[in-house]
């Protein structure tokens, strides 16, 4: 086996080698068959830059076509002195076999523009792969932090090339509001702007003073779209509701329960949710109209996560829903507003995808889960029937603290390394072989109330989301020892790729953020508290 088969990240299924290889040049051409003439066309923009290889059509260098007798993800990727040739199951499988091609270059050949002359060597051999699992994912929060679109698209570029292809995309909270919505102008006037931010957890009561906002166009978010859809990556939208709606009420305060006040600046949770009349519930059906005009994928997030119900137990027109709609309690509110919404997308041939809180009080049928209440809520949501995206905080939450350095930029969380990362699997211990069925795959969440920018999410993000990607595609029973020994090399990838990602050896520093101080968590502790937190799911499902 040649040795730059051993670099790759993630590691291919089976691999084989053979003598020799296969050089690129200026003369290499590239053919593709119709279902795989898209990938081609991505792939000679992002290696002809770096090598001056254009790759013009015609037979002979590389060949890309697509295969059924393959997985649809899957692909075959054989090289030899003659050429690379690419099959896939679909376009997606051909497309990762493109990343893998391009893995296998020098890491030069990454770069944006030419900073070497080559030589472009492939070592021949032949591979062959398929991933583990259908949901491989990564959440992106920008309402917390507004990313401008152009960050957003190099951070799916760096997905693609891990072969992940789900981007959560959480684009409402109490601190922000991202998305127009056309007849509803104040979201983005009022709610996409806060006067100020939190400098570190929010227990320390620090404030920056500085405005911050954003919000992205109709027009921005199907850039978004289309430029993940060519490198086969699903948008999964998030419109955080009944709670988390601070910047909404802030913009039209009739949603609420009385709140008159701004957008949220703190972090953490607001008690400040949407009402249950008819007018919240004509907006939220309004938003999610205009959200599946703009992302065609079938799963549409509407959150449901850590609603207060404090305002509800003193409202009127809260204990009148209850009546009338004969409810327990305040409690059975959200349940049945989120049934609500699930009947609402139901008619736009959508599925609700929401937080594992929606699991009490029973979620809608065909509900999509995200389990991320440590791992408990991952079992309970199978049992009760439901798909389920595992992505539990103690596992795969990158705002959580890398080490026990002090000079790691705002410790917050537990403390979750590059090998705690890799330990992950989606797939608890005690499922029978149907409900294992259920968990559709994994997901890492990149939450930014403490990461300002693109340069803190790399710190945060690399290279944990590679030994993630790790995770989610290769087999169960992983080796750290071979990917740590994979990993350096791929981080000359991640460096001819831009990505500021955090050092093995610790943080340096001006990595530090002495302004933005942390709030670090004992993991026995978080345990316990996720413990009872979802003492709730328990009673529910046995």
């Amino acid at each position: 086996m040649n040795e730059p088969i051993t670099s790759l990240i993630p590691l291919p299924r089976a691999v084989s080698g053979s003598a020799g290889s296969f050089r690129l040049e200026t003369t290499t051409s590239l053919s593709a068959d119709p279902g795989a003439e898209a990938v081609s066309g991505w792939l000679r923009a992002a290696l002809g830059p770096a090598t001056g290889c254009p790759l013009p059509p015609g037979e002979g260098g590389i060949r890309m076509r697509l295969d059924p007798a393959l997985p649809p993800e899957g692909y075959l990727l054989d090289v030899t002195p003659a050429g690379a040739h690419i099959a896939g199951g679909s376009a997606a499988g051909v497309f990762f076999g493109a990343q893998t091609l391009r893995q296998l270059l020098p890491p030069a050949a990454l770069r944006r523009a030419a900073i070497s002359a080559g030589p472009w060597e492939i070592p021949a051999q032949r591979i062959t792969d398929e991933p583990r699992f259908a949901w491989r994912g990564v959440l992106l929060d920008v309402a917390r932090h507004f990313m401008p679109v152009s960050d957003v698209l190099r951070f799916i570029d760096l997905a693609a090339f891990h072969k992940l292809n789900v981007l959560h995309l959480h684009l409402t909270d109490d601190q922000g509001w991202r998305i127009e919505v056309p007849g509803l102008p104040r979201l983005t006037e009022v709610g996409s702007w806060r006067s100020a931010s939190m400098l570190g957890s929010r227990g320390h009561e620090r404030y920056d003073g500085r405005p911050h906002g954003g919000y992205y166009t109709t027009a921005d978010l199907r850039e978004i779209v289309a430029f993940a859809a060519a490198r086969h990556i699903t948008v999964v939208p998030e419109i955080d509701m009944p709670g988390h709606m601070q910047a909404a009420i802030a913009a039209y305060p009739e949603l609420g329960n009385g709140f008159t006040g701004p957008v949220r600046s703190a972090w953490g949770i607001s008690e400040h949710v949407l009402n249950v009349g008819p007018e919240a519930l004509a907006f939220c059906r309004a938003v999610l109209d205009h959200v599946c005009d703009v992302f065609p994928g079938e799963l549409i997030g509407i959150g449901g996560d850590e609603c207060p119900t404090t305002e509800w137990r003193d409202s009127p027109s809260a204990r009148e829903r209850i009546r009338s709609e004969g409810l327990a309690g305040p409690h059975e509110l959200q349940p049945w507003f989120t049934a609500r919404l699930a009947e609402h997308l139901a008619t736009r041939g959508r599925r609700l995808f929401g937080w594992d809180e929606i699991l009490a009080g029973g979620a809608p049928p065909g509900a999509v889960v995200a389990a991320w209440r440590g791992r408990a809520p991952t079992t309970h949501a199978v049992r009760a029937g439901h798909q389920v995206v595992a992505c539990p905080d103690i596992a795969v939450y990158l705002d959580y603290r890398q080490s026990d350095d002090p000079g790691e930029p705002t410790p917050v969380g537990t403390r979750l390394t590059l090998a705690d990362v890799f330990a992950f699997d989606p797939v608890p211990d005690g499922l029978s072989e149907s409900e294992a069925a259920l968990v559709l795959g994994g997901q890492a969440n990149v939450w930014t109330e403490h990461l300002e920018s693109a340069r803190r999410v790399d710190y945060q993000a690399f290279p944990r989301l590679c030994a993630f990607a790790e995770t989610v595609w290769g087999p169960p029973g992983r080796d750290f020892a071979g990917f740590s020994a994979r990993l350096p090399a791929h981080l000359a990838r991640l460096d001819a790729l831009g990505v500021g990602y955090r050092p093995l050896t610790g943080p340096r520093p001006w990595d530090a953020r002495p302004d933005a101080p942390g709030h670090p968590r004992d993991l026995a502790g978080r345990l316990a508290e996720l413990h009872e937190m979802t003492a709730g799911l328990r009673r529910v499902v046995t």
